[in-house]
């Protein structure tokens, strides 16, 4: 039997590995469309040519192979995700629609559509021009409140804001980024069937929401056929200031009561949303002392950042939905049958502001972690004689210089073992006061 044939969007080394160990890997065939450095080191997305480009390569496949094309799918955020529906249109391949895909994506038509379904569990929200020099005073919302754009990735341009000043202090920022993603952002609306309300809502448009907390996690799923499953769920635990991430770690600890509910809310609105035949992640907050469950917001694929801890605990990482949904195929996978009872992506942060990193872990302290503690990923995301600044996908209040992929027996050996790695490796980062 030949081996199907799946394209995806911008995989690289360390994904792919996590793809050829899925259980069907060994039927399927995965191919890279553009490199990914173009998708992970840049803000600079020209997507009509990367659209362009990937059809291009596509059809060459198809016209020197004389193989077909199976399934086309991605793992990223923005634009990988927007494009994966204009691409997969050309070649017939299984996709969500596009208008589907933008009403989890655009951040306001989103809260739109859930107001409507599950209106219980979203905050009071709005939309505002960044550019209007009024736009505070339009903003009907008590102090505290979030701002964003109504298309970002990760935690880009987003802030609390506690007071005037605050908001006074963002807006220079926001305007000087924002058509980074905005820009490219309006490319892809352009190319969908909008409402009238929603097709003046530009990617340059920012939302501001309530404060809504609790203990934060993300449920891991797919919807096929009109039906939705849940893959399991990570608890996404902040450092104190409760904004940026330390780790992303599964199995979720929540009463199982609660994610039953998670999943139930799920049900209602992943369908409501008309969204099909691909995976998905949702972001909730549980408030304990509320006992109410709070939306954040819809993602259209998997988290990469959560594969690798699903492979050391389930046996098969999240990318094994991603190629099998894109085939029309029932997903094949494996529930606690790694290596590890648990595991966590930790984020080794720089909260002391802008720096030059003057040194990072060498090989051999590298070495020593993967002796001490085998299956620990170390990923340094700086070089030496860079700036911290140059990071990209960073929240507004620290700099991430390090993930780390860890697994162990309880909560206690992974933090013992986050400890013991912070000992051996070196970074080096001189403040730019001082530089």
């Amino acid at each position: 039997m030949s081996k199907k044939n799946i394209f995806v969007v911008g995989i690289n080394d360390f994904n792919r590995g996590l793809l050829e160990r899925t259980p069907h890997a060994r039927e399927y065939h995965y191919h890279g469309l553009l490199d990914p450095a173009e998708l992970l080191e840049t803000y600079d997305f020209p997507v009509a040519d990367m659209v362009q480009r990937s059809i291009d390569q596509l059809n060459s496949f198809r016209e020197t192979s004389g193989e077909p094309i199976d399934a086309i799918c991605g793992y990223m955020d923005f634009p990988v995700s927007t494009m994966l529906p204009l691409i997969c249109k050309e070649f017939g391949t299984r996709s969500p629609s596009l208008e589907s895909l933008l009403k989890c994506e655009h951040k306001y038509w989103s809260r739109v559509e859930q107001k409507k379904v599950v209106p219980d569990h979203i905050p009071a929200f709005t939309v505002f021009d960044p550019f209007d020099e009024e736009a505070l005073s339009k903003i009907d919302l008590p102090y505290p409140f979030w701002i964003k754009p109504i298309k970002s990735s990760g935690s880009f341009l987003g802030f609390r804001i506690e007071k005037e000043e605050d908001f006074t202090a963002a807006i220079p920022q926001i305007r000087e980024q924002i058509s980074l993603i905005g820009d490219p952002f309006n490319y892809i609306l352009e190319k969908a069937q909008l409402p009238p309300e929603i097709a003046a809502i530009g990617g340059n448009h920012c939302m501001a929401e309530g404060i809504i907390g609790g203990r934060l996690c993300t449920q891991e799923g797919y919807s096929q056929n009109g039906r939705v499953e849940s893959t399991g769920i990570v608890d996404s635990i902040r450092y104190e200031n409760g904004i940026s991430f330390f780790r992303y770690e599964y199995p979720s600890t929540l009463p199982y009561k609660i994610q039953e509910r998670m999943h139930r809310i799920t049900e209602a609105i992943i369908p409501a949303m008309g969204f099909d035949d691909s995976s998905f992640n949702i972001e909730y907050y549980w408030n304990r002392e509320q006992d109410r469950i709070w939306l954040l917001e819809i993602n259209t694929r998997i988290s990469q950042s959560h594969s690798d801890v699903f492979q050391k605990v389930d046996g098969a990482s999240n990318q094994a939905i991603t190629g099998d949904v894109a085939l029309g195929r029932d997903p094949e996978f494996p529930s606690q049958k790694g290596r590890f009872s648990r595991a966590a992506k930790f984020f080794w942060r720089i909260f002391e502001g802008d720096g030059i990193v003057k040194a990072v872990p060498t090989e051999e302290e590298i070495a020593q972690v993967e002796k001490e503690m085998p299956d620990t990923v170390i990923r340094p995301q700086v070089i030496p004689g860079m700036r911290l600044s140059e990071l990209l996908e960073q929240d507004s209040y620290s700099y991430a210089i390090c993930h780390l992929f860890i697994g162990g027996e309880d909560q206690k050996e992974l933090m013992d073992k986050y400890i013991r790695c912070q000992e051996i490796l070196t970074f080096e980062v001189e403040p730019l006061s001082e530089a």
